[in-house]
This record gives C-alpha cells, structure tokens and sequence, in this order.
C-alpha cells in the first residue's frame, strides 16, 4: 500500500488546523434582580501599536445575560482589549445603572487561554473579575 497516499490527508489536516486563538466572553450579572442582564449592546476592541482602541467584534447579551463569542475565528491574540457596556441601552428602566456605560480594560497573556470577564452590576455600582 501506497503510504504517501495514507498520509496526505493526514498532513494537509495539520494544515488547516486553525492557528490558536484566545476565546473571550462575557456575563452581565444584575444583582438587584439575580439574573442575567439580558439584550445588553457588548462592544470588544483591541489596543493597536499606536495606543488607538480598534473594535474587533460587537455582540448583544443572551437571555441568560451571555456572549459567549465574539467571532472567536478571530485570532485573539495577546494583547490588551476591552469590554464596553452600553448600560444606557439597559432594557429594564426600574433597575438601570447609574452608569452609562461600563468599560473593562484587561490583558490578554495566552493565546491558548480562555478569557471570561463577567460584569455584576446593581443601580449604583459595578464590579468585575476573571471568570472561568
């Protein structure tokens, strides 16, 4: 048997194999209500060399307050991004933040990690940490 042949495919799978990439995501937690801020306009850019914010992807929080992608086909490499929450856009009027607008500037150091940054968010505060 012809093992070049066996082969080939084997070696052109390695080939179009995806280069690794960060997968970011995301959670709006409102925690007057204890549930997931849903339709919540997401923005996610990327500190460029000149220190300008380019944005790379643009979602809507879930029902369950998630974007669990960005276009993860992007490659996420390291680097420095940020999360902004569009807060005015807020679609329960009773419970909408006292902030506008909340943006999380965080670091990203593996290109084969995964990078969940959820929000808490109640009227008059916020807070954030690196999810799993």
């Amino acid at each position: 048997m012809n093992t070049t042949r066996l082969l080939a495919p084997v070696a052109l799978s390695l080939f179009a194999t995806p280069a690794a990439a960060a997968e970011i995501s995301t959670h709006v937690l409102d925690l007057a209500s204890g549930v997931g801020g849903k339709d919540v306009p997401v923005t996610l850019s990327e500190r460029d060399t000149a220190g300008t914010w380019v944005v790379v992807g643009k979602s809507r929080t879930d029902a369950n307050g998630r974007v669990r992608s960005f276009g993860n086909e992007r490659n996420f490499v390291p680097g420095v991004y940020r999360l902004q929450f569009d807060m005015a856009s807020y679609p329960v009027a009773a419970t909408r933040p006292f902030f506008p607008e909340i943006a999380i500037t965080f670091t990203v150091t593996d290109a084969d990690g995964h990078y969940h940054v959820p929000v808490v968010v109640s009227p008059y505060g916020y807070s954030t940490y690196r999810g799993n």
